[in-house]
């Protein structure tokens, strides 16, 4: 599609993870390229990652006062109705003032009084579903917006058939034609280049047990000559940071701000099993042995996973086997260059590299025809 001249404003609304937050800079970096003169505002929750990863990004960001209900008995459940009345005043302010041509949900809580209130004024409206089970502010939101970008089969289980459009997930641009990057990531991350890296992510939050298992065997690891690159999540960060102490071959780090050198660097990569996570893997090709989440409504990312296990691009390892399958799983698989392949190539024709751009092109048909 050619570049557009218009001045258009779109929000981006949503947020809460890195599985949300991510898809929403794809998206409006792919906007921008597409409609250079383009004001983007973005609406997250205000205590949640956004509001640090958003400016980060180049965009300027609002926070709405907003959370959902806790799964157990807590006293903020009390103040979820103010939260959600509190929201709805400030997005009705905000888009008063900003005069959006279109508004844009990737999913978390903050998106849904925004996109509630744009149309309710008959303003164009799209969400964007990561995951193979739709999330909670979404569903909500189903018959109130315009169009639903999705990136897995059978979504009429939870959505309007008619509104459905397969695009895939957005991923960052950055991740693409890595294997001329491998010399550089080595470096960037003080990597051995005759070992082989195992890369590690529990998600943008970490994950304990994925952690908890490869502290007590990381020995057995580097036994084998591997280098583990691990994302540890903020939380038990400084914990795994004293007990790797100066081992050689182990990058321990909260968070990853350059994931696409660490995945230049990885040989190997174990992961949680969200959307956005498979989507990246997809993308890069990486052979991934993929540890869903227990924790996520639905199961979600179990399976978000069975989609490519079934396809044979990639191994699952359940949450409550981890301790005795996760390493004897890393070792056997390091070692079958035939399977890695395999995985390497299965996992390569899921992906999807253009869905921030169909995205995109279907926010700006949408203002366009309304």
């Amino acid at each position: 599609m050619q570049k557009r001249e218009a001045r258009y404003k779109i929000i981006i609304s949503g947020g809460g993870t890195g599985g949300h937050i991510f898809p929403a800079i794809a998206i409006a970096d792919t906007f921008r390229e597409l409609v250079p003169s383009a004001e983007i505002l973005f609406v997250g929750a205000s205590d949640r990652m956004e509001m640090q990863k958003i400016p980060e990004a180049g965009y300027e960001i609002i926070g709405l006062w907003i959370s959902g209900f806790q799964r157990k008995l807590s006293f903020k459940n009390l103040l979820v109705p103010f939260k959600v009345l509190s929201s709805i005043q400030k997005s009705k302010s905000v888009i008063r003032k900003f005069k959006p041509d279109a508004v844009v949900g990737v999913g978390g809580y903050a998106s849904g009084p925004l996109l509630y209130v744009a149309s309710s004024r008959n303003i164009p409206t799209l969400i964007q579903e990561q995951n193979s089970y739709a999330g909670i502010t979404n569903k909500i939101l189903r018959k109130r917006v315009d169009k639903i970008c999705v990136a897995y089969e059978k979504m009429e289980r939870f959505f309007p058939a008619e509104k459905l459009i397969m695009t895939g997930n957005p991923v960052r641009t950055d991740i693409r034609n890595l294997e001329e990057k491998r010399e550089e990531a080595l470096q960037a991350f003080n990597l051995d280049p005759d070992k082989k890296v195992i890369l590690v992510i529990g998600g943008s939050l970490g994950a304990r047990t994925i952690n908890e298992t490869l502290i007590k065997n990381i020995s057995k690891l580097l036994d084998e000559g591997l280098q583990i690159l691990w994302q540890t999540g903020v939380s038990q960060f400084e914990m795994i940071k004293e007990k790797t102490g100066d081992l050689q071959g182990v990058v321990v780090t909260a968070f990853i701000k350059k994931m696409h050198l660490a995945y230049a660097a990885a040989d190997l990569v174990v992961s949680r099993a969200g959307a956005l996570a498979i989507s990246e893997l997809c993308i890069v090709r990486k052979p991934s042995i993929l540890v869903p989440s227990p924790f996520v409504v639905e199961d979600h990312q179990t399976k978000n996973a069975y989609a490519l296990v079934e396809k044979k691009a990639a191994i699952l390892v359940a949450d409550k086997n981890l301790e005795q399958q996760l390493v004897p799983e890393i070792l056997r698989l390091i070692g079958d260059e035939e399977k890695m392949n395999t995985l390497k190539n299965n996992i390569g024709q899921l992906a999807k590299p253009d869905a921030s751009q169909r995205i995109a092109e279907e926010i700006i048909k949408m203002i366009e025809s309304h």
